[in-house]
Parts: C-alpha cells; sequence; structure tokens
C-alpha cells in the first residue's frame, strides 16, 4: 500500500511541474547569446551563481521566443509581440531577482536588450 501511494505521489508531482516547450528542444545560438546577455547583467545587477544560472535560463527561453516571433511576424504586429515579450521577461524576472536588482534590471535592459524597431517597408506589410 505504501508503495502504491509513493507510485501516485510520484505521478502527481511529474505532472505537475511540466516542462516548458520552449525549452526542450536546445539552441545553441540561443544559449551563446543568453551567456552573453547574462555577463553584461551580472556587474550591475551582482547575480549570485544560483542567480546567475536561473537568469541565462529565463533569457535563453525568451531569446528562443523572440527568434520565432522574428521569422514568423513582421511590420508594427512583430513589434507588439516583441514588447508583450519584454514585458513577460521582466515579470519573470521576479521570480529571481530581488526588488533592489529588479530595479536595476527594468533601468538598464532597455541598453542591453534593446526592443528594436519597424522598418519603414516593414511598416506596409
Amino acid at each position: 500500500m505504501k508503495k502504491l501511494i509513493s507510485i501516485l505521489i510520484l505521478f502527481i508531482g511529474f505532472s505537475a511541474f511540466p516542462q516548458d516547450p520552449f525549452l526542450q528542444k536546445s539552441n545553441p545560438e540561443a544559449k551563446k547569446e543568453a551567456i552573453k546577455i547574462t555577463n553584461r547583467y551580472i556587474p550591475e545587477l551582482a547575480l549570485t551563481g544560483e542567480e546567475q544560472l536561473l537568469f541565462q535560463q529565463k533569457v535563453e527561453e525568451f531569446l528562443i521566443r523572440k527568434h520565432k516571433i522574428e521569422a514568423e511576424f513582421s511590420g508594427k504586429e512583430k513589434l507588439d509581440l516583441l514588447y508583450q515579450l519584454q514585458q513577460l521577461e521582466t515579470d519573470d524576472m521576479q521570480d529571481i531577482l530581488t526588488r533592489e536588482q529588479l530595479q536595476v534590471y527594468k533601468k538598464i535592459k532597455p541598453e542591453i536588450q534593446p526592443l528594436g524597431s519597424v522598418e519603414e517597408n516593414e511598416k506596409n506589410e
């Protein structure tokens, strides 16, 4: 009976924490870019070792999403989706960073991770 309950709890535990589909397929380019971006934030945010790893993984997750948006959309629609994505990324960083770090992050993010712009020829698409 104990084994049955243990197995049941184990299965419930696995189903409660599903994997993010964007991270199931590793993207070497996104990982390299995430490391580069994280390294730019480290001195500004004074990230600890664990924070660095979590921060880098979160950046990589959103880079994969960003590349997908850039490949599938253009013009104002692309810019709107990228803006929403950046807002989600900032919201998710609340789980990783302290309140002070988050304030600095929001302040320096536009220069480290600029949103981008819509080219004149993309506006008409």
